[in-house]
């Protein structure tokens, strides 16, 4: 009877294996861009000493203004490390590249109080200049703040190889991949900044070197809707996203453990006071970007969840308003298709005091789904739970806890079978949203 149970199991799980790594795994860059190898950000570089200046960038058409220069690529080349590049009004075609020291504590501005009116455009410009809006590699403490970027084939703001960085008022729509993202760095700082219809998520930061001495990556006042996710983190570390809304994203925020990226798992990282609501948009019935195969594969993400913990360790998810999510509210499971075996596994997350359903009036399918996988991870202080994945939820032990949780294979079984059926609202449990200011409910795309 022993061995019959055992082998059940053994089969379980590859099977489970299987359909989890098709339907969750996140890729980590678009096929077609070109990134530069990732580099150990060893320590940040020293402030330059000044004096420091600041060059002006031709308006769009009046190329031939006494001391400005043609592009904002012309005028990044001329900066020296902490001078300030000023971008008028108006609209740019092609990317800019921030290569090396040289361009270090660069501050490149656009219009930060209307970062709409600075447009930074991929139509007519070549394919090098067509893959990332801006791109900083290797130069620390770059600010660019005040821009809107459109129709880039790899990402809107992409930061890579660095200590330091501060993205704001930025807004990314429609690009090839991630509209805002870091990747490969120590600290920094994503703000007041929207990001919207791309084809992978609205924000991610990922491969987080591991720190002794942590530097904690702040993520405030973001906004991400109508993206296939709302945020992507593959090991992602010390990263507190607060204060922000994910809504109208086929999932709301995704922290996950990944092979195709370093560092696996996710660590140490912050969740706490979003709004993570209404991610229920179905992009397969219609989308304002194309679906990507890896992205989306033959088995799809579970759309309908607002936040789900994919391996990971010591995450706090605390003091969200979670709600009108069909699928799941707050869902963990372990990453089991991991090639690191030592680094799958769910340990030390917090799931507290968060708000679910909206008091009742815009409930989500289950509020809370946890496998019961890993160790010392716990559910405390969540009001409005009307619905858990197990019923009951014998599995989510009040905080604090430590030692072994109770893994409950059936609970995982039950959950992963939503994201088998052919039809990816099957297992929605949809009821009526109250009217929200400015804010449509997204489940079907319709070209405008």
């Amino acid at each position: 009877m022993e061995r019959t149970h055992c082998m059940s199991h053994r089969r379980l799980i590859t099977t489970l294996a299987v359909i989890a790594g098709a339907a969750l795994a996140v890729p980590a860059a678009a096929g077609a861009a070109k990134y530069p190898p990732p580099a150990d950000p060893k320590g940040e570089q020293k402030p330059p000493p000044g004096p420091h200046h600041t060059i002006k960038v031709c308006a769009p058409h009046k190329h031939k203004a006494k001391g400005c220069a043609k592009t904002i690529q012309a005028a990044v080349n001329r900066a020296r490390a902490g001078d300030t590049v000023k971008v008028p009004n108006g609209t740019y075609h092609g990317g800019t590249n921030i290569n090396g020291s040289s361009k270090r504590y660069l501050r490149i501005i656009g219009n930060p109080k209307a970062p709409s009116k600075v447009k930074i455009d991929a139509k007519g410009a070549s394919n090098a200049r067509s893959q990332n809006a801006f791109k900083v590699n290797g130069a620390d403490q770059v600010t660019i703040d005040g821009f809107s970027a459109k129709g880039f084939k790899a990402n809107g703001f992409f930061v890579i190889n660095v200590t330091g960085y501060k993205l704001t008022h930025l807004i990314a729509t429609r690009v090839g991949t991630y509209g805002v993202y870091a990747f490969n760095s120590k600290g920094g700082e994503i703000s007041d900044s929207t990001a919207s219809e791309n084809d992978d998520s609205g924000f991610y930061i990922g491969q987080t070197p591991p720190q002794t001495k942590p530097v904690r990556s702040i993520v405030r006042n973001v906004k991400s809707f109508a993206n296939v996710l709302g945020w992507s983190g593959t090991n992602m570390r010390y990263v507190t996203i607060t204060k922000s809304q994910f809504y109208n994203n086929g999932l709301g925020i995704v922290p996950n453990a990944l092979d195709s990226e370093k560092y696996a798992p996710p660590e140490d990282n912050v969740i706490s006071d979003n709004d993570v609501f209404w991610n229920n948009f179905n992009y397969f019935k219609g989308a304002p970007f194309k679906l990507r195969p890896g992205a989306t594969g033959d088995i799809p993400y579970p759309i309908g969840t607002g936040i789900l913990l994919f391996g990971g360790r010591r995450a706090t998810v605390q003091n969200n308003r979670v709600f009108g999510n069909y699928l799941i509210g707050i869902g963990a499971l372990e990453q089991l298709l991991l090639k690191q075996k030592d680094a799958a596994d769910l340990i030390g997350n917090k799931v507290i005091d968060n708000q679910m359903g909206l008091n009742g009036t815009d409930p989500n399918g289950r509020d809370l789904f946890y496998d019961g996988n890993g160790s010392d991870n716990c559910f405390s202080g969540n009001t409005g739970v009307a619905v858990t994945v197990p019923a009951g939820g014998a599995t989510m032990v009040p905080c604090p806890f430590s030692g072994a949780n109770a893994y409950d294979g059936g609970a995982l079984s039950y959950a992963l079978g939503w994201v088998t059926q052919p039809d990816h609202e099957a297992a929605w449990v949809r009821t009526p949203h109250p009217p929200r200011a400015g804010i449509t409910p997204l489940e079907t795309y319709t070209k405008k």
